[in-house]
């Protein structure tokens, strides 16, 4: 049982700072269907909110307000799954809603965190999600039972239904929930043991899924509005490059056109962009694509020509230690063996479906937009900054994103809508972003290489480790305060030693090595970085699991029992990688080509197991993957299911075909025909073993995706006996060696 301490009826739990990658959504879900002789509640005054977190019709509809984001990942579901359990309500009649950031503004952060990243968006909130939810039910068992004169502790609850035990009275949450507004919360609230759980740990359709199914689900490129006007934008191509001029006079004439105006950059001086706005978004983007416009300055960055800082980082002598134990030196020069490899992962792009996009009103009283961000508290912070009102006059209505992954954790696009909006004022103004200036414009998956060696004594045994990251870091570039003593441990998710701090706690390294070092020589090129899904947990996964194979091959030894004998200290570690072995039949003699991989990250465990084909002409089937997660506490298994197949499209489309590349400081993938990501008929049938072993919350969007390219990886070798250290795979020859 837990005990949570609540506070004042208005803030009964207030919110800490917001931090993260991304932002609190719900959206709007309309409740099920009314049948033909139901009550008539129309004369009755609606209900208040019993708290924060619930309010409830008199027909027992019960809205939930619970401020993440909903980007196709189930949080939406998830979280309203935790609500109802503890309210022990009527699922079929849940139905969710948006808390304005603004508002939470106003109750004092009451919601707490906006923020929507790092596998976050139920772990990091289930405890007062919950706590919420049991305050409210024990609201309206009181309110019920002050009604019937009767102590509270004589009721029960059950399916949006009170009961007095002994006289048998019973009430709906709805007829007692106006009351049940007017009581102070409780001031401490036990929230129910796992083993009582009814709704959590459900396979429990999502509550999203019909509206999108119907085209009802409004995106914000979407919006409509009365009077609504819209601009298309044009942002200086090279790196750092400004606005140096353009004639407006060439495409005013132009049909739609309203306005043509520079744009200021939302991170430095000057103006970067162009803007055309005009009563339909393919009037302005035609009128942009002939406006002449002269660009100057910039940064002639090549990613070819980086290649050389990143080699040379592989050997400086100096670098951030991450981890490391024992006596490497001494261990590799005791070595029966040496092995060694090199891996890389270039830039990758978020190419969320949806483009960039915000709607802006701006008056000189205040300014509201509608936004599909992952970050609302920022977002409204973004719209008072742009629009120079105080923060108390500006609002941000969140929308369903098409697509995250990190990126719209940043609030760029929103600082150039509203600045747009402002240049008429009273007018909505949608912005709406290219494709290509999605492509081009984004805040891209860092660039690292690793230099791996490792020596083996001659029974086989790993004595020794070094795995050096050559490489951007993303805390550098945009949070450089978190930094500590210049070391970015970001870098090293999933390779952490326990107790660096305890933010990472959750990414730290489960394999015991007797003598090892992981280090980090920061190389950072001027391209703008960000959260990409599953972050540097992908790559070092790449880095460590490709090479524990290479390892367990050198010394002869079966990779699943080279692995397992380093995870000793991790039984839940060993548990999924046996697991996904057993599952895809490791170890038998049917002649498919299997590769493994495990790892641990963002609080979970995870482990995948790949069967590949590779033809004589090279070219590659991704058969089946058999993957087993363990997040501790399993919401909906239905959504991890989903989420663990969605992650493997994501990793293995940047495994086979993900790379940004700049020339003269210009990214060259501007579009999918030079953007590729896999299609239905190369995906692989994906097992999803879930193995929740209690105990605590983790992460289910982003480590999944970890395991997925190790594993084919791995699986090719197996195939083929070559190593593929360098990605993307798209252009290299996977015939046998």
């Amino acid at each position: 049982m837990t005990k949570a301490s609540l506070l004042s009826r208005r803030g009964f739990i207030v919110g800490t700072g917001a931090t993260g990658l991304t932002i609190g959504i719900l959206a709007s879900c309309a409740p099920s269907g009314t049948e033909a002789d139901a009550p008539d509640y129309s004369d009755l005054p609606p209900n208040d909110e019993v708290n924060a977190w619930v309010h409830i019709d008199h027909d027992d509809t019960v809205t939930v307000r619970i401020a993440r984001s909903e980007m196709g990942q189930g949080t939406l579901t998830g979280l309203a799954q935790l609500v109802a359990e503890e309210l022990d309500c009527d699922w079929d009649k849940v139905t969710t809603e948006y808390p304005t950031p603004g508002e939470n503004l106003r109750r004092e952060r009451v919601w707490r965190d906006y923020s929507t990243g790092g596998s976050q968006g139920i772990r990091g909130s289930q405890d007062y999600v919950r706590e919420g939810a049991a305050a409210a039910k024990a609201m309206l068992i009181e309110a019920a039972a002050n009604e019937w004169g009767v102590p509270a502790s004589e009721c029960t609850s059950e399916n949006s239904v009170i009961t007095h035990g002994s006289s048998g009275r019973t009430a709906t949450y709805g007829s007692v929930a106006g009351a049940a507004s007017k009581l102070a919360p409780p001031l401490e609230v036990t929230l129910k043991d796992p083993a009582d759980w009814k709704i959590i740990g459900q396979a429990k359709k999502r509550l999203d899924t019909a509206d999108k199914l119907t085209g009802k689900q409004v995106y914000g490129a979407d919006i409509q509005m009365d009077g609504m006007l819209n601009a298309a934008i044009k942002q200086a191509p090279k790196i750092g490059a400004s606005l140096a001029s353009f004639d407006a006079s060439a495409v005013e004439s132009m049909p739609g056109v309203k306005k043509v105006v520079a744009v200021k950059n939302p991170f430095g001086e000057g103006n970067n962009a162009v803007a055309v706005i005009a009563d339909h978004w393919w009037q302005a983007n035609k009128a942009l694509e002939a406006l002449p416009i002269e660009w100057q300055g910039g940064v002639d960055f090549s990613t070819a020509e980086f290649e050389a800082e990143l080699d040379e980082g592989l050997t400086a002598e100096e670098a951030f230690v991450g981890n490391g134990g024992g006596d490497l030196a001494a261990a590799f020069g005791a070595a029966d063996r040496m092995v060694e490899a090199t891996y890389n992962m270039p830039l990758q792009n978020h190419a969320c479906m949806e483009p960039m996009n915000t709607t802006a009103l701006y008056t000189e009283d205040g300014c509201e937009i509608w936004c599909p961000t992952q970050n609302g508290e920022a977002a409204l912070a973004a719209v008072s900054e742009a629009s120079g009102l105080p923060i108390e006059q500006c609002e941000v209505h969140k929308i369903h994103l098409g697509g995250g992954f990190g990126r719209r954790g940043m609030p760029d696009y929103v600082h150039q809508s509203v600045m747009l909006a402002m240049e008429i004022p009273g007018t909505p103004v949608k912005m709406l972003w290219s494709r290509e200036e999605s492509m081009m414009h984004g805040f891209f998956h860092p660039t690292t290489k690793a230099r791996v060696r490792g020596s083996l004594d001659a029974d086989g045994n790993l004595t020794g480790l070094h795995l050096r990251i050559s490489g951007q870091s993303i805390l550098a570039a945009l949070i450089p305060q978190a930094l500590q003593n210049g070391v970015d441990y970001a870098t090293f998710q999933g390779l952490l030693p326990s107790g660096v701090d305890p933010r990472l706690e959750d990414q730290t390294l489960k394999y015991s090595f007797d003598n090892f070092l992981v280090d980090h020589a920061m190389r950072n090129p001027p391209v703008r970085p960000g959260f990409w899904r599953g972050v540097n947990l992908n790559q070092n996964a790449i880095y460590l699991e490709c090479f524990m194979d290479e390892l367990a091959h050198a010394a002869g030894r079966d990779p699943l029992e080279f692995r397992l004998a380093h995870l000793s200290d991790s039984p839940l570690a060993a548990a999924v990688l046996q697991a996904v072995a057993d599952k895809s039949g490791w170890g038998s003699d049917d002649g498919k080509a299997r590769g493994l991989c495990v790892m641990y990250g963002f609080g979970a465990y995870v482990a995948a197991c790949a069967e590949v084909t590779v033809d004589d002409d090279g070219a590659l089937s991704i058969d089946r993957i058999v993957a087993a997660t363990d997040p501790g506490y399993a919401v909906n298994p239905q959504q991890i299911e989903a989420q663990v197949e969605g992650s493997f499209v994501y990793g293995l489309s940047a495994m086979l075909y993900g790379e940004i590349t700049y020339e003269g400081g210009e990214v060259q993938e501007r579009n999918f025909d030079t953007y590729n990501s896999m299609r239905i008929a190369d995906m692989p049938e994906v097992e999803t073993i879930i193995m929740p072993s209690g105990g605590f919350w983790g992460g289910v969007g982003e480590p999944t995706i970890a395991v997925a390219a190790p594993a084919v990886l791995n699986a090719i070798y197996a195939a083929t006996g070559k190593r593929v250290r360098q990605l993307p795979i798209k252009d290299q020859d996977l015939r046998n060696a």
